[in-house]
């Protein structure tokens, strides 16, 4: 059994505030995220992980709108597709829609906002619960070794790498979620005008509503770069105490 004070110590780590990181930390891991986005290898590999988010939203917003959720499939080409079941049209087919290209960046925003408040630990536990929620959903077998080789590496450098390895990890991910993107958008419309894909989310949106699928392309860009100029602000909270720059009062 566990004991009252096992559950408190494992309760004080999870929520414990870690010491601000060194500044040169942040602007690395936004230095290495920023490469791992742009370089064709790399980010061909690490997609993965936008692919994950992006189809978490699906997934999160079906629910929640009162969708029935029928499941997720990932793919090693870095695609995905979340299947629901409800009304083919109206508010909860168009939000289910319009959360996939949004939620990599806003999960991205959510973990700053908790590095912000310097709760690493809990970000990666956060993580890995979230994954393993997504994993019954599954129904595939690249998807399931995709979230099972995530979550696994994530809840290993949560439990057992250095606070120094941690805040490093938690760091490079968060940055490559707001920054990964922004990419995603800007390659959907390079499709979109070459024919490419035709049934995308953006062109769903425009048969469900009288706006063109540009529109709907331009309302994910905006909103990935707002959670990216938002989710910077809050990662560079560290540079800006040792530069004695402050918000507010």
């Amino acid at each position: 059994m566990v004991s009252i004070d096992g559950l408190g110590g494992l309760w004080d780590k999870l929520f414990a505030a870690q010491p601000d990181p060194p500044p040169l930390l942040v602007l690395l891991t936004a230095a290495v995220a920023l490469v791992v986005v742009s370089t064709r290898l790399p980010w061909r590999v690490a997609r993965n992980a936008i692919t994950i988010a992006h189809e978490g939203g699906h997934a999160l917003v079906a629910l929640l709108t009162g969708r029935r959720l029928h499941g997720i499939r990932l793919h090693s080409d870095t695609s995905g597709l979340t299947l629901s079941a409800g009304r083919p049209t109206g508010p909860g087919m168009i939000l289910t829609l319009l959360a996939g290209y949004v939620a990599p960046p806003l999960v991205g925003l959510a973990g700053a906002w908790l590095l912000g408040g310097n709760r690493i630990t809990l970000l990666l536990w956060v993580a890995v619960a979230l994954l393993l929620a997504m994993l019954v959903m599954i129904r595939n077998v690249f998807g399931v070794i995709s979230l099972l080789v995530t979550g696994g590496v994530v809840l290993a450098v949560s439990w057992y790498a250095t606070p120094q390895v941690q805040a490093a990890f938690a760091y490079a991910g968060v940055w490559f979620l707001l920054l990964g993107g922004v990419r995603p958008v800007v390659e959907l419309q390079r499709l979109r005008s070459r024919g490419r894909m035709p049934a995308s989310d953006a062109d769903q949106l425009a048969g469900l509503t009288p706006l063109p699928a540009f529109f709907w392309v331009t309302v994910f860009a905006l909103v990935n770069l707002v959670a990216l100029g938002a989710g910077a602000l809050l990662l560079a909270g560290p540079i800006l105490t040792e530069t004695g720059l402050t918000f507010g009062t």
